[in-house]
């Protein structure tokens, strides 16, 4: 029988995905975040087991981390046969992503603010 080592989210970073999620992120995109913000690289089987998130959602969160251009996506062929693994890694620092989603957040609070203010005139 063979022994595996898997890592887990411990309590940081379970921290660090409630308040990206708290911002407005999925679930399952600030599960990789989280994961993703530790390691140089991982593979979508780390991600799954890791983050605790099934393939199809470890799939739609990469593509949502990768069109925000946060993510690089590289194919490592297995030995053997079947499909090669992906490989998923930051390509920014983590703190220019929080930077990120702090313009975003005042932006909103900006446009918010300003609705309130148009409401304040008109009554």
């Amino acid at each position: 029988m063979k022994t595996l080592q898997i890592d887990q989210l411990d309590e940081k970073d379970e921290e660090i995905a409630d308040a990206l999620i708290s911002l407005g992120m999925s679930r399952n995109v600030a599960m990789a975040l989280s994961y993703l913000q530790n390691t140089n690289a991982a593979k979508s089987v780390d991600l799954e087991r890791a983050a605790r998130l099934r393939q199809p959602e470890v799939s739609i969160a990469m593509r949502q981390l990768k069109e925000r251009g946060w993510i690089s996506e590289r194919d490592e062929k297995k030995p053997g046969k079947g499909r090669p693994n992906k490989i998923y890694s930051l390509k920014v620092d983590f703190g220019e992503i929080i930077a990120q989603l702090e313009k975003q957040q005042r932006t909103s609070a900006d446009e918010l603010y300003a609705k309130i203010e148009k409401l304040k005139e008109l009554g």
